[in-house]
């Protein structure tokens, strides 16, 4: 049997940036959606962010320059699925590209909640926002806007990072046993974490393979610079006890100060990470409905 490798692996293997997009060309996994715990009902997690709990929106949401807003999104909730008029023809297009129904709902799902979201600290209209792409695939919004965003999904929930005038990235996966193993590590991993990975118990190195997933793909999402940095070559923490943190970069020092990171209870099964540069950011938690 072929080996069903997490969205992470695979958009490495096909070089293509957008988390929701590879989504929906992996095989589906309904084995594991029927067996996940709805996210809403929230869970201690081990290391719950600042705060650590998720609050329901306001209605306007005051962004300044030190703040960084995590929402968490349902995509199953039927009030996600947004109306085709407020989506881009590229949009629509990419979603038509899905194989399996419920990725493509999904894609749409996160497509409008970041439009929704978006249009309300800009004060304008979701279908009036236009996308430009980095040369490695990241989004950003055109015009004079200082809005840094950064979206992640998987298995029916999305979490959407916002900023000003700081770059940013997160990371969502479902955590699944059947990937994380030593042979997937060290081709991936730095050798610092191989070792480190493999020194902890059986019992903590399916959590802590995803944490250092997690984090590692927070900050090259942050940096916006794709596969043009090789996972290899930086090390992040992973075990229990450690702060995230990013530990090293190979010919870059300095990096290590300049990032911070968080390790987000996005919900029971999940693993989810938060990369934002500079050290003194302020973190609200929200959960997104649409109104």
């Amino acid at each position: 049997a072929t080996r069903a490798f997490p969205a992470c692996f695979f958009r490495r293997a096909t070089r293509e940036w957008p988390a929701d997009f590879a989504h929906g060309l992996l095989p589906s996994r309904e084995s594991h959606s029927a067996t996940k715990k709805k996210s809403q009902d929230l869970l201690p997690g081990e290391s719950p962010p600042p705060g650590g709990v998720w609050s329901p929106a306001p209605e306007t949401p005051a962004l300044s320059g030190g703040d960084v807003h995590v929402w968490r999104i349902d995509l199953d909730a039927s009030a996600s699925r947004p109306p085709a008029r407020i989506l881009s023809p590229d949009e629509l297009a990419r979603a038509g590209r899905f194989k399996f129904p419920r990725d493509r709902e999904h894609f749409l799902a996160a497509r409008g909640a970041l439009r929704r979201i978006l249009a309300g600290y800009l004060a304008t209209a979701p279908e009036a926002l236009r996308f430009l792409y980095g040369p490695q695939g990241k989004p950003a919004l055109e015009g004079s806007f200082d809005l840094d965003f950064n979206l992640a999904h998987s298995h029916g929930l999305a979490l959407i990072a916002v900023s000003r005038g700081r770059r940013l990235g997160i990371d969502l996966e479902w955590i699944r046993p059947d990937v994380a193993d030593e042979g997937i590590a060290e081709r991936f991993f730095a050798p610092a974490e191989v070792r480190k990975l493999s020194s902890l118990r059986r019992e903590d190195r399916d959590l802590a393979f995803f944490r250092c997933w997690t984090r590692k793909e927070a900050y090259i999402k942050a940096r916006g610079e794709g596969l043009s940095i090789p996972l290899s070559s930086f090390c992040v923490s992973l075990s229990p006890e450690e702060t995230p943190k990013l530990e090293s970069v190979e010919g870059q020092p300095s990096e290590v100060l300049r990032w911070s990171f968080h390790e987000l209870d996005a919900g029971p099964g999940f693993a989810a990470a938060l990369a934002v540069e500079g050290r003194d950011s302020r973190l609200d938690l929200w959960n997104w409905k649409a109104r």
